[in-house]
This record gives C-alpha cells, sequence and structure tokens, in this order.
C-alpha cells in the first residue's frame, strides 16, 4: 500500500463520539494513540435528537490535548477528519450559532413549497439525494419558520469544526454532498436544491477541493506547537471514509459497515457513473470519486439497545442457528432511510410464541438487519452488473460473530472483514493522502446449511417485511 511522508492525526466526529488517535504512514492505527469523547444525543418526544456544539467541539480538543500530553503528536504530518453527514446547524448573521447540532436522526422538518415544474426523480438522479428530512432542502425552512430572518446561514459539524481550528468556515465536496443540495457532476451546490431551501451559496459554507489544506489557526499552533503548520485537509463523509478504510475503493468490492447505524456502499468514478437507481442513494467520496448505496437506521444501536433490553449475558444469540428462528424481526426501531417514509417506533416481531427466548429475538433481529442489508447488496450487483466482493467492516462486525456468520449466509458469498475497527479515520486518511488501504482480515466463507435455512426464510420475511412498511409508512 502507499505510504504517507509521516504520522496522520485523525479526528473522527461520530454521533455517539469524537475521537482524536494517530495513524502511522500506512493509515494504520498507532496503539494507545486514541482518545474518546463520548456523546450522547438528547432525545425529545417530537422526534428531536440534538447535539451540544460547544461540548461536542471541547470533547474534541480534549482528546487532542490528551493525545499531546502523551507526546502522541510529535512528527504528525497530516490532519485529516472523517465526520458523519446530514449534520446541520443555524448562524445569525454573526457566525453564532442560533441552534444545537442536529444531527441525522433528528426527525423534524417540514415539506417545502416546491417549483411548478418539480421532479424528484430528476432531482434524484443530479443530487443523489431526495426531498427528506434528513436533507437541508427541508432543514433549511423548518429552521426557517422556527427561527424566522434571524437564520441567516448554516452549516454542519464538520464544517464548525474546520473554522474553529482554522479560522475558515468551509466544507468539502464529500460533506456537502451529504446535505442534499449538491449537484453531483458539478461539484456545486444545485440551484434547484438552493431555491427550494430558500438560500444562496453564500449563506452556506465555501466548498473547497480535495487538494485544499489549511492550518491551524495560531491559538492551536501555541496549544499543540508541534502541530505548528500541519496541513488540515478537508473531511470526508463517514460513509465515503468508512468504505476506502475498509478497503473497497473501487466498483469490484461492496463494504458492509455496521456502526451504530448499517450501510452497503461502492466507491466508483463520478466520471460516467451508472444511472442512479430510485432506491439507492449516490453521494461524492473527492474531486473525482462518488459512493452509491443504501443506509440502515437501526443496527448497532439495535443490537445494543435489545441487549440491553433483554439483559442478555452475551452479546450472541447462543444457541440459535443462522435462520433457523421462527420469530421474523422487522428492524424498523427507527424507521428507514429515503425514498421509504417509515417512522421511527415502527419496528415489528411476528411469530412470537410462549417458547421463544431472548436468544430468538436476538437473532431473528440481528437476521432481519441482515436481509435488510442484502436487499441493497443485490441492487448494486444489478447496478454494477456483477457479483460484487464483500468487505465487512465496523464496530457491530467485530462485536458478533454469529452476525458475521449471519451476513455472509444471507449475501450466499465469500465476504473478507476488515482487521481494523478504525475504518472512518482511516479512510479519511487514504482520501487526502491517496493511499489503499487492504482489509487484512479473516476471510468468511458462508455454511452451506445457513444459506438453506435463510432461502427458505426469505419470502416470508419479504411478505412481512411489505406489510409492516405498508401499515407505518407516512
Amino acid at each position: 500500500m502507499p505510504r504517507s511522508d509521516g504520522p496522520v492525526l485523525a479526528l473522527d466526529l461520530g454521533t455517539s463520539s469524537g475521537r482524536a488517535l494517530v495513524l502511522d504512514e500506512t493509515a494504520t492505527p498507532v496503539p494507545g494513540a486514541l482518545a474518546r469523547h463520548k456523546v450522547q444525543p438528547v432525545y425529545g418526544a417530537q422526534g428531536e435528537a440534538t447535539l451540544d456544539l460547544d461540548g461536542y467541539v471541547d470533547g474534541l480538543l480534549a482528546c487532542i490535548d490528551e493525545l499531546h500530553a502523551g507526546g502522541h503528536l510529535e512528527h504528525i504530518q497530516h490532519i485529516v477528519l472523517s465526520s458523519q453527514w446530514h449534520s446541520i446547524v443555524a448562524l445569525d448573521n454573526s457566525g453564532k450559532p442560533l441552534t444545537p447540532v442536529i444531527p441525522w436522526v433528528d426527525t423534524r422538518s417540514i415539506p417545502p413549497e416546491l417549483p411548478a415544474d418539480f421532479d424528484e426523480r430528476v432531482f434524484h438522479a443530479r443530487t443523489g439525494a431526495y426531498l427528506h428530512r434528513l436533507y437541508w432542502s427541508r432543514r433549511i425552512p423548518w429552521l426557517r419558520s422556527v427561527l424566522g430572518t434571524s437564520a441567516t446561514a448554516f452549516a454542519g459539524l464538520p464544517d464548525l469544526v474546520i473554522e474553529r481550528l482554522t479560522g475558515e468556515r468551509l466544507t468539502s465536496v464529500s460533506v456537502a454532498s451529504g446535505t442534499g443540495v449538491l449537484d453531483l457532476a458539478t461539484g456545486r451546490y444545485d440551484a434547484e436544491a438552493l431555491e427550494i431551501a430558500g438560500v444562496s451559496p453564500s449563506q452556506l459554507p465555501s466548498i473547497v477541493p480535495s487538494r485544499w489544506a489549511g492550518r491551524l489557526s495560531p491559538s492551536y499552533a501555541m496549544r499543540w506547537p508541534s502541530l505548528v503548520a500541519v496541513p488540515v485537509h478537508p473531511p470526508t463523509g463517514d460513509g465515503a471514509a468508512s468504505n476506502v478504510g475498509t478497503g473497497a475503493y473501487d466498483e469490484s468490492t461492496a463494504a458492509v459497515t455496521i456502526g451504530t447505524s448499517a450501510a452497503v456502499r461502492v466507491v466508483h468514478p463520478i466520471a460516467d457513473a451508472p444511472e442512479l437507481p430510485w432506491e439507492l442513494w449516490r453521494y461524492r467520496v473527492d474531486d473525482e470519486r462518488a459512493v452509491t448505496g443504501m443506509a440502515f437506521s437501526a443496527a448497532g444501536n439495535m443490537h445494543a439497545w435489545l441487549t440491553g433490553v433483554l439483559d442478555l449475558p452475551s452479546p450472541e444469540p447462543e444457541g440459535v442457528e443462522v435462520g433457523s428462528s421462527r420469530v421474523i424481526a422487522i428492524p424498523f426501531q427507527a424507521g428507514t432511510r429515503p425514498p421509504e417514509t417509515v417512522p421511527g417506533g415502527s419496528g415489528v416481531y411476528f411469530g412470537l410464541s410462549f417458547d421463544d427466548t431472548a436468544a430468538d429475538l436476538l437473532a431473528a433481529s440481528l437476521q432481519g438487519t441482515s436481509l435488510e442489508i442484502d436487499r441493497g447488496l443485490r441492487m448494486l450487483d444489478s447496478l454494477f452488473g456483477r457479483e460484487l466482493e464483500v468487505v465487512l467492516g465496523g464496530g457491530g462486525i467485530h462485536a458478533s460473530s454469529w452476525w458475521r456468520r449471519c451476513l455472509t449466509a444471507t449475501f450466499g458469498r465469500e465476504a473478507e472483514v476488515c482487521s481494523e475497527a478504525e475504518v472512518g479515520a482511516r479512510g479519511a486518511a487514504a482520501v487526502a493522502l491517496g493511499l489503499s488501504p487492504s482489509a487484512g482480515g479473516d476471510r468468511l466463507v458462508p455454511d452451506s446449511a445457513d444459506i438453506e435455512r435463510v432461502a427458505r426464510l426469505r419470502p416470508r420475511y419479504e411478505s412481512l417485511r411489505s406489510l409492516a412498511a405498508e401499515a407505518s409508512s407516512v
């Protein structure tokens, strides 16, 4: 794998934590050089989910302080960022935040007024996004309806972190693509999306090319002297970074990543990209590449919640064979991503009986998530005209060997596990520095009996999924 010219400081801006870690010149995490600030979104009954901006940024800076105190920032040559997509903060005309960070999981927004000739499928093909509550085309009109004219500018969490570090409020083509108001082909804000949102480009962060590099402002250069003049690279959206970080950085390979949520994605050139199906989204990785895929809101979060609710002694559904549970679980606890409109609170179990155990319920939920991911994988197979190679990555993958076995049986193909847990940070470094990391982990071969059981289970799952989606959609 190509190497950088020295160690890299990676900042990973997640929904459940902010992290700072040091990677070596091959984008491999340096043992012991990681600091974490746990983050807990504040939830409300009306779909609210917010993060305290100052608390988040101060916690992230404290992580860098921790690495500095441990002597881990010596000889750092690059600073890279991986960040959650879709977040938004409303600002006043002096740049002061008027709201907390509103992350992807917040479900508040309003349908905007649309041009008379608006065609959402054409809009989707151009922006890779939908008129959905995730995106700024709906979030900005909603924030304006709440805040009035005081909201004069808008930015995402990574844009404000970059501004805090360098004094410049800007964004990358990758992060901007997650707002849903970017023209994917040109890499500039989309005129129709801006019209719908009711903003001008000057009210949003400037988009810089992937080769841009900033420098820490003087106060931080004094705080961390070893980082003086170290280039700060544009942030990469976490989904794109995770793909590259697992070793899935071209159109031959799909990455399945399971963290708080889950996704299946393929990285490919933006030039001559295949026509985007309605069911899939598309964002940018950098100036040259795009990433196409499908995301799922219930994954690692569901696993953690269920093991707690059921008071399970193990994160594994012990004693249950893959595909054998009579119970069918539809993992709609956090709703669905666009274009489906299933709201949060729609998770369903079908077929419960008095002899079902906690392990049966956990197995059914992990199986349901696996079948959801497989639905996206099969669409990507069709889009790219081949059965794709598969790599698995993320904390959820490392948390459960049963889930890994279930995924490979559901996919009906071999898969390679990424040996590195910090795929987002690794991928951000790889994107910024032109590295090509490999998965480097075990190769999993699905069990034929598991495959047969899942194949028998699939028609019942799909039928009940349709029923649950129809009953819950809004």
